[in-house]
């Protein structure tokens, strides 16, 4: 029987299969690096080549991110992930706003009439890591306790599916919420300490109009403020093409506590 061509590339696809199982069973997690080539080829039993292809394959798909002279870590967890990451790439800023501000109604809607004690727990632990960030001047932290914030209200919701939409946004989250951490804005415009606190208030006394109210909220603001950078002279450019800067916003943080007026 004659060799077939397509004998390589099958091997390269059981190696691609073998890569992404650790990806999804949650043995490589998002934002991990994958050990090194010489590793995986010891691992795996195959050619260098067959693992350079292999990661090259899932680098373009999105799951594998290839960082120049630091190696290769894994930026989604599972293929619907890595296509709303290259999806988020192309996205501008208030896009990224609009589909958050449907998902977070929605997860704020059902965490109000589905939360238990341990939800509250890790809801009222999230809320004073975000305000004690916000107060120490780490944006950076600021942006990942905001984020932290949020994700503990979408698991409190106690939908599975809305969860993993949810966690696949959060890159575009981080984007959007430091775009403005600089931004010549008035700082009541850029405070949303209020707005968060009478989210957690509305779940925590099961009250699911009050929690979309309070999500409506922040997401009207944090709109204003992007829209108001776009209209600023001159339009900062990393903000005119969608690519944030390092800072601190949710949807509109701000440098003091409480909501626009």
């Amino acid at each position: 029987m004659p060799i077939r061509a397509a004998e390589r590339s099958s091997l390269v696809d059981r190696v691609i299969e073998q890569l992404q199982s650790l990806i999804e069973s949650g043995e490589w997690q998002v934002g991990t690096k994958i050990p090194a080539e010489p590793v995986l080829t010891e691992m795996l039993g195959v050619g260098r080549n067959t693992v350079r292809e292999a990661v090259r394959a899932l680098g373009h798909s999105g799951m594998l991110e290839p960082r120049q002279g630091d190696g290769t870590y894994v930026r989604a967890s599972d293929a619907l992930g890595a296509a709303l990451h290259r999806r988020l790439r192309r996205a501008g800023h208030l896009e990224a706003m609009e589909v958050r501000s449907g998902l977070e109604r929605d997860a704020a809607r059902l965490a109000a009439s589905r939360r238990d004690e341990e939800d509250l727990a890790a809801l009222r632990s999230a809320l004073a890591a975000r305000t004690a960030a916000w107060l120490s001047g780490d944006t950076d932290a600021f942006v990942r306790a905001d984020v932290a914030f949020h994700r503990a209200v979408v698991a409190a919701a106690h939908n599975g599916m809305l969860a993993d939409l949810y966690s696949h946004l959060t890159d575009g989250l981080h984007r959007a919420i430091a775009s403005v951490a600089d931004a010549p804005l008035p700082d009541p415009r850029r405070s949303q300490a209020d707005s968060h606190a009478d989210l957690l208030a509305a779940i925590e006394r099961g009250d699911p109009a009050g929690a979309t109210e309070a999500v409506a909220h922040y997401i009207d603001d944090s709109v204003s403020s992007l829209r108001a950078l776009q209209d600023a002279d001159p339009l900062p450019e990393d903000v005119a093409h969608g690519v944030g800067r390092p800072g601190a916003h949710d949807g509109g943080a701000a440098r003091q506590e409480g909501d626009r007026s």
